[in-house]
């Protein structure tokens, strides 16, 4: 886990949105996320796109389940960095409490979600924020070429 800033470049896309801190809300940042990366020429079924949308899942709903004050939204901002050829996540909410994690029990159904961050990002971590909170990032890349159909090199989940 680092702390750095991100070197955005000139050829960076960026999308951010609030979102009630609300299983819905994670949802929805979720579903955005997925649409985003389709119009950055990401498809649904590609390496980077499957990876940052599950990213994007686990962030949210730790920001809804962990990061939740009552009547704070959480916001979510995508950077595609061309330069660096990355996508970057950033999940802020307003709870002081830093994220920990954990090496949940086998029969245990919670306490994955950093793991899984941390097993498909190439980089991740968490800064402060301006104002109350903290800002989990996660950073994962892609293969150089063309966008459209390419894969990850973070980890993928597996298909049938």
């Amino acid at each position: 886990m680092h702390a750095t800033q991100p070197q955005v470049g000139s050829s960076a896309l960026t999308f951010a949105q609030r979102f009630s801190a609300t299983r819905r809300g994670a949802r929805l940042a979720r579903l955005l996320a997925a649409h985003q990366l389709t119009a950055w020429g990401h498809p649904y079924g590609t390496g980077l796109h499957d990876t940052v949308v599950l990213v994007v899942a686990e962030l949210a709903a730790n920001a809804v389940l962990h990061g939740r004050v009552p009547g704070r939204d959480f916001a979510l901002r995508l950077v595609r960095d061309d330069g660096r050829g990355v996508v970057r996540v950033e999940v802020s909410d307003t709870h002081p409490a830093q994220p920990v994690r954990r090496v949940p029990r086998a029969d245990t159904e919670g306490g994955r979600g950093l793991m899984i961050v941390a097993a498909l990002a190439a980089e991740w971590g968490v800064r402060e924020r301006v104002g109350p909170g903290k800002t989990v990032w996660a950073e994962c890349a892609w293969p150089a070429g063309p966008a459209v159909g390419a894969g990850s090199s973070c980890a993928t989940p597996d298909r049938e």
